[in-house]
């Protein structure tokens, strides 16, 4: 029996020695009592998130997304906006266009009415004088075509008379030019 305490001794002190060099967690005496501990953890974090923690973060998430959303609907609303101030701007600017076409073209007919109205006068100032000068040159032709016969006249008188010796008369110096033209 000795031997059995001291066998009985010497093994609790080989399982001391080993329950010293076991790490807690690890340890199987202790296990139930782990598990139990971890079921209430669990179940108390559980609780925690499910309670608090997650609908916060649900709440933060769908806030997020509403303000999201409404920076989308305004965005869109400012993208409509604009488009309609372009078309807006590019409707306006076609009739600037067409109103400064209607004035250059009713601008450009008035002056070519002033142009047409000018050159007509002057076209007519141009015939007026071109006929002035027509009845001068003509009055001058008639002069000169008169001088010339007396000229003529003069000068045929003056070559007889030489050349015959005899005056020749007037009259007869113009019958002998007349009877020549």
């Amino acid at each position: 029996m000795a031997s059995d305490t001291t066998s009985t001794a010497a093994g609790a002190a080989i399982d001391a020695a080993q329950t010293a060099n076991v790490f807690p967690p690890l340890d199987p005496s202790t296990f139930s009592s782990q598990l139990i501990w971890l079921a209430i953890t669990l179940g108390g974090l559980y609780f925690v998130l499910s309670r608090i923690a997650l609908p916060r973060i649900g709440e933060v998430i769908e806030e997020r997304s509403d303000r999201i959303q409404r920076d989308l609907d305004e965005a869109e609303r400012l993208k409509n906006e604009t488009e309609e101030a372009i078309a807006s701007y590019e409707q306006a600017l076609a009739e600037a266009k067409g109103k400064a076409n209607a004035i250059a073209q009713t601008t450009r007919d008035e002056l070519n009415g002033e142009v047409e109205a000018e050159r007509t006068r002057i076209e007519a100032q141009l015939a007026s004088a071109a006929a002035d000068a027509d009845k001068r040159i003509n009055a001058s032709k008639a002069q000169a075509m008169s001088s010339v016969k007396d000229v003529a006249q003069d000068t045929a008188q003056a070559i007889v008379s030489r050349l015959l010796g005899t005056e020749v008369t007037a009259d007869e110096a113009a019958k002998a030019v007349a009877s020549q033209s």
